[in-house]
């Protein structure tokens, strides 16, 4: 497939690292510092110039291509660049990032010409939400309509030996409709066969029905962290998309606001939502108002340092569950390494919910883990495959694993005298460099 991409800032170069080795890529930026590291690195061509512009997009070849993805961080730019190429190359499929959630409300009433649209907050929100479901995860993703889900663990000292630590897995007390798809130990990956056992210190990725993972979330956390309420610190665009999609889950928000105007703009925008105008980094008001007693606390404040700050106090202050929306890459590393925060990087996100468009047609969902290491995907068993119609034990070990099938709008945890048939949805594990091999064999 030929792709062009315009923006070569984070979003975009997720986009590159996933992709390169499966398409003909045109990266598409008006930096060329920014064009040159790309290159160097990945085998893709590279247009210095405006996205937006006519010229730009016959010089990258846009009547050649069949995808246009366009992400760089300004909305405008790459809806003009879509409404262009539809133009230029009506045949072409075009993909347009957002930050603002309106613009996906238009989309959605087909005011706007794109084939899809990708909005970073509401993306970012729905992330948080599922978090917020199973509190121990690290991450975690929903497919088929919410009747599978893939969540991944890091198994902490504090566990201890569980009915599922220590143990061969054929012998450990796993929650009932889940599999554990993959051990990663010291950074190598482990396909678990029944007598491989979880130890301490791994980090271990799920696939199971959401009670399941809720089952699991349990174990891992030693303990109920159910969570009834959250504090918000921050109400931009991302924190006030976070505020609605808890609130419309029955979940109480409360909501910290430094300035003063936009506090009184949230609190009519959401009456639902407990609004304070404060800093959020006085403990004073921690104490005052009692924040310690949160279940759990996201920071969506727009400065990673001040986010980093605040996720620090208030875990200080006893909020054990913390989420934090990171900005930059880098700081993804330093809130893992300083234990104060999960960390949510909404360009990952982004750029994840864009890549599915770009695997196999009968791809329908894709999941990115362990940067960009391992891929989870929703893909569709072709009637003339040579793993159809033959039991789970017999298929061969292709260092993938299938955790799941929806058939017939059912989701099945398939064991081994099960058979997968043609039109079978597989939700699967498997390393990214091996995703063609496995569209190649499903």
């Amino acid at each position: 497939m030929k792709i062009l991409i315009i923006g070569a800032g984070q979003v975009g170069t997720t986009i590159v690292e996933a992709l390169h080795e499966k398409h003909d890529l045109t990266m598409i930026d008006l930096d060329p510092s920014r064009l040159g590291a790309l290159s160097h690195r990945y085998d893709v061509a590279t247009v210095e110039g405006d996205g937006a512009s006519r010229r730009t997009l016959q010089q990258a070849g846009v009547k050649d291509a069949d995808l246009l993805i366009a992400c760089t961080s300004r909305d405008e730019m790459n809806i003009i660049a879509s409404v262009f190429c539809r133009k230029l190359s009506p045949d072409t499929k075009t993909i347009v990032r957002t930050t603002n959630v309106e613009y996906l409300e238009i989309w959605h009433e087909r005011e706007l010409d794109a084939d899809f649209l990708v909005s970073s907050e509401l993306e970012t929100a729905l992330a948080i939400s599922r978090l917020i479901g199973v509190p121990a995860a690290r991450q975690t993703d929903v497919f088929a309509e919410g009747q599978v889900q893939i969540v991944e663990f890091d198994v902490e000292p504090s566990v201890g030996h569980t009915e599922v630590i220590g143990l061969p897995l054929r012998d450990a007390r796993v929650p009932a409709n889940s599999k554990v798809a993959s051990i990663i130990r010291d950074g190598e990956m482990i396909i678990p066969r029944g007598n491989e056992s979880i130890h301490t210190g791994d980090r271990i990725i799920v696939i199971g029905s959401p009670q399941a993972a809720r089952e699991w979330s349990a174990l891992m956390a030693r303990g109920d962290r159910s969570v009834e309420d959250v504090v918000i610190f921050g109400c931009g665009r991302t924190g006030t998309a976070v505020a609605r999609v808890l609130l419309d889950q029955g979940i109480r928000v409360r909501i910290v606001e430094p300035i003063a105007k936009r506090a009184r703009e949230v609190a009519e925008e959401l009456p639902g939502a407990r609004v304070y105008q404060a800093t959020g980094i006085d403990p004073e008001f921690l104490e005052r108002e009692r924040i310690g007693a949160t279940k759990a606390a996201i920071f969506a404040m727009r400065d990673d340092a001040k986010n980093h700050y605040a996720a620090t106090l208030a875990k200080l202050h006893g909020v054990r569950f913390r989420i934090a929306v990171v900005h930059d890459a880098v700081s993804e590393r330093v809130f893992e390494d300083a234990g104060v925060a999960v960390p949510i990087n909404p360009r990952s996100i982004t750029a994840e919910e864009i890549v599915r468009f770009a695997h196999d047609p009968r791809t329908q969902q894709v999941a990115m883990l362990e940067g960009d290491r391992y891929e989870v995907l929703d893909i569709t068993v072709r009637p003339d495959s040579s793993l159809a119609n033959r039991p789970f034990r017999e298929l061969p070990m292709t260092g993938s694993l299938i955790g799941a099938l929806i058939r017939d709008g059912r989701a099945i945890f398939p064991h081994g005298d099960d058979v997968l048939m043609p039109g079978d949805r597989a939700i699967l594990f498997t390393e990214s460099r091996r995703v063609p091999e496995v569209e190649r064999a499903l």
